[in-house]
């Protein structure tokens, strides 16, 4: 059987799965400690992840979605023919490959929103909340009674409350995050494992391929 050199990854392609790799291992590492340098990756897998999904669109053919979002069906066949010995050949991702970009951007996204949101509990980013009122008492109103104590307990109730529910919020996004971040990492050692399968029972080295752009086509 003759084969041919095809270029298969653009540039931009593998320039994003190269530096989504190092960032998400960067984020993974930080995420215990609450860095300033975990922050900063994720803000990074953010605009990786947005460019990508731009890129599935208007790049180059074998970087678009069109071109490996298969049906259930086509991925089921794929992924019997491969058990069975002889797997179909494709240029470009595998119907089984295909889909696990999809749950990885996808799971990426939602670690990286709920990560926000934990920040944002914390009174920074985009989506930070307001820190604890600031009480004004007018010493037009104060009065001998004491008035002016009992609005300063009030003041420091509503305080606690609010303290609470911000950390309420934050636990509850933070539990979230941690799973997403987990969650995405089970899909990454799935997808090494399938580019491991992928590559023996076709006889490529798809890890050299997504490095030089280049896979050797039957």
């Amino acid at each position: 059987m003759t084969e041919k050199l095809v270029r298969v990854w653009d540039p931009l392609v593998r320039l994003f799965h190269w530096s989504l790799v190092a960032t998400f291992v960067i984020a993974m590492l930080t995420g215990e400690e609450e860095s300033l340098l975990h922050v900063v990756a994720g803000y990074a897998i953010l605009g990786l992840v947005g460019f990508r999904i731009i890129w599935g669109f208007i790049g180059p053919r074998y970087a678009r979605f069109s071109n490996f979002l298969y049906s259930p069906g086509r991925t089921i066949r794929y992924l019997g023919s491969l058990l069975g010995g002889q797997p179909e050949y494709y240029t470009g991702h595998n119907p089984a490959g295909g889909w696990m970009i999809v749950l990885l951007l996808a799971s990426l996204l939602i670690a990286v929103y709920t990560g926000l949101e934990v920040y944002g509990a914390e009174g920074h980013g985009p989506l930070a909340t307001g820190g604890p009122g600031i009480e004004w008492v007018s010493a037009a109103h104060a009065d001998d009674d004491g008035d002016d104590d009992d609005d300063h307990r009030e003041g420091e109730e509503d305080d606690d409350q609010h303290e609470g529910e911000e950390n309420e919020a934050e636990e509850f996004w933070e539990e979230i995050h941690e799973f997403f971040a987990y969650f995405t990492l089970l899909l990454v050692f799935i997808h090494v494992a399938g580019v491991v399968v992928a590559s023996r029972a076709h006889g490529e080295n798809l890890v050299k391929a997504m490095i030089s752009g280049n896979k050797h086509v039957p």
